[in-house]
């Protein structure tokens, strides 16, 4: 089959399109055909050498999350049938990964009608990244969450399930997502300067909560300059009043350093109710470009430039 590997660590310059065998399925795990394959910023960071020490000798491949077609089924799975159009987290722990013809599987759900191989591959990691968040901030129904970063995938996702579980949200994004926001009933203002007088002119008591989904904690207010350490943290805990009621998806440094919470358990638990949500149009994950695998150097480009405007996926 066709595969995307890298031999060493690195920028992803190191990334080639190969020839390898098909992967078996293991004991719990499936075999997909693949259709789609969605890219984000933890693939470069595998590439560069992220878990090296905790997964096997290279070559290694890239792509965490697919969606396609049941192609094989391990020991042991049930509830699962050959020809069943599913998607979730690739298996990433062996020569290659989701960015193949052939993919492997350790959890599941099956793609509801009306979604497309494309939509679905666009879920897994950032719905799980955004449910795991909402649940270990604690934000209860009624509450003012601020969602920081909402044009993310993972603030959008926030923003979708916090409105789903009746929580009231104020977003922070840039102008490609802004109206998509509100529309879907949040209010929205701009980041950067000036962020903490405007979200206050948007609510007449203290945000409840805060939510820090920028993939580099909160240093999205200008790409070409250098942030203050703690990027938007401290605004965020300005305008909450606790460092407690604050969590940040990503810059666990800064975190560390200002009391506020952080979340690392992936857990996937709930991709059933991820694909219930899907399938009723709660949930949804923008894609804004689709590639080939032989393109996987311009969609890397694009997705470091911290500007891709959506999910960016693979399609086989």
């Amino acid at each position: 089959m066709k595969a995307l590997q890298f031999d060493q660590f690195g920028s992803p310059d190191v990334i080639v399109l190969r020839d390898v065998p098909q992967p078996e399925p293991g004991p719990g795990q499936i075999r997909i055909a693949v259709r789609a394959c969605g890219l984000t910023p933890a693939d470069w960071h595998v590439v560069d050498g992220l878990l090296a020490d905790h997964l096997p000798p290279l070559p290694r491949g890239l792509g965490l999350e697919v969606a396609g077609t049941v192609d094989a089924l391990g020991e042991g799975v049930t509830g699962v049938q050959i020809g069943d159009r599913v998607f979730g987290p690739a298996a990433f722990d062996g020569p290659t990964a989701g960015a193949a013809e052939y993919a492997l599987m350790p959890d599941w759900a099956r793609i509801p009608e009306g979604v497309t191989a494309e939509q679905a591959a666009a879920l897994p990691m950032a719905a799980e990244t955004a449910w795991r968040a909402l649940d270990d901030l604690g934000v209860q129904p009624g509450e003012l969450l601020l969602v920081h970063g909402a044009g993310t995938t993972v603030g959008e996702a926030a923003v979708r399930f916090a409105l789903h579980r009746g929580i009231r949200v104020i977003a922070t994004a840039g102008p490609t997502r802004a109206a998509a926001l509100e529309e879907i009933g949040a209010q929205v203002t701009a980041y950067g300067e000036g962020m903490t007088e405007r979200v206050s002119a948007l609510t007449p008591g203290p945000v409840d909560r805060a939510l820090d989904t920028t993939p580099t904690g909160g240093r999205i207010d200008r790409a070409d300059q250098p942030s203050p350490a703690g990027g938007s943290l401290p605004t965020l805990i300005e305008l909450t009043g606790d460092p407690d009621r604050v969590l940040t998806v990503s810059d666990f440094a800064a975190a560390a350093e200002l009391g506020v919470r952080i979340t690392t358990e992936i857990r996937y638990d709930q991709i059933n109710e991820f694909a219930r949500l899907a399938g009723e149009g709660i949930l949804v994950v923008p894609v804004a470009r689709t590639y080939t695998l032989d393109q996987i150097q311009e969609a890397a480009k694009l997705s470091r430039s911290r500007r891709p405007g959506g999910k960016l996926m693979l399609v086989l």
